[in-house]
């Protein structure tokens, strides 16, 4: 059994994730959610067994299961109160999708030795192309670390980094769909100024968007598989591609999308120490 703690945008994405993959059955999820009437209402829809309380959900998983939290980063405290004594007396497996709550900030509401998990998927969950950064605490074990991961994987890529890696991820991950989308919608509007609809434009912009990244993660590995190899290779001399990319460093292209980064790194960092 597996329980979530939350079954909102995210917490949802993961269930319908973990069934579609075979990863769960949804008769072994357990989800509760903010009042019993919508944990009842999730559950109908998502075709899992649900639970009155967090507290609840942690009892019906049994020993050694893995609990999401998936609730919003404000409530994880009262939600771990909760399950404090049950999470201790199952030793379940706590994963964490609360966005900027460190292991810390989670093991001051739970007893000592608690096995936790801290994982950041992104928006692309709900279409199981998340990048998912996952870094287990110091008491939880090799198996339980890979079965948070098997979990995460059924809703895309999932790569173990350090935690104090997180801010940046969350900038790389976290918030560059939003940047990704504003270059679409760019692109597109560029389209539009030339005598294509809205929609056509958009639909050209985000399918070129999504082969180039694709190009760029089959090469990742390979010696000449930088993005800027990749770029290198389209740039015919004298032609319509580098004409472009002049045109956009001159604009600050580059330089703009490092410190659109690094803002939303150095805000991130901000967040966690008020």
């Amino acid at each position: 059994m597996i329980g979530f703690i939350g079954a909102g945008a995210m917490g949802s994405a993961i269930i319908r994730g973990a069934i579609a993959s075979g990863t769960y059955k949804a008769a072994e999820i357990v989800l509760t959610a903010s009042t019993p009437e919508h944990a009842q209402t999730y559950a109908s829809e998502l075709g899992t067994e649900y639970a009155n309380t967090a507290a609840d959900v942690v009892r019906r998983c049994g020993k050694d299961a893995i609990i999401v939290i998936a609730v919003k980063p404000y409530a994880v405290p009262t939600v771990l109160h909760e399950i404090r004594a049950v999470a201790a007396e199952q030793e379940a497996v706590l994963l964490s999708i609360a966005a900027g709550t460190t292991l810390d900030s989670l093991a001051i509401h739970l007893n000592p030795g608690q096995p936790i998990v801290r994982a950041m998927p992104n928006v692309a969950a709900s279409i199981r192309q998340s990048i998912t950064a996952l870094c287990p605490g110091a008491d939880v074990t090799d198996s339980q670390a890979s079965e948070a991961e098997r979990l995460l994987s059924s809703v895309g890529q999932v790569i173990r980094i350090a935690e104090k890696d997180f801010p940046t991820f969350s900038a790389l991950a976290g918030c560059s769909p939003a940047f990704t989308l504003t270059y679409i919608d760019a692109m597109a509007r560029a389209g539009v100024k030339n005598g294509l609809s809205k929609k056509t434009a958009v639909r050209i912009a985000a399918q070129a968007v999504l082969g180039t990244a694709l190009l760029s993660l089959d090469a990742v590995d390979e010696p000449a598989g930088s993005p800027m190899d990749l770029a290198d290779a389209v740039q015919s001399p004298g032609g319509t591609t580098v004409a472009g990319i002049i045109a956009l460093e001159d604009a600050g292209f580059g330089a703009a999308v490092v410190r659109g980064v690094q803002a939303a790194i150095d805000r991130d960092i901000e967040l966690q120490q008020s």
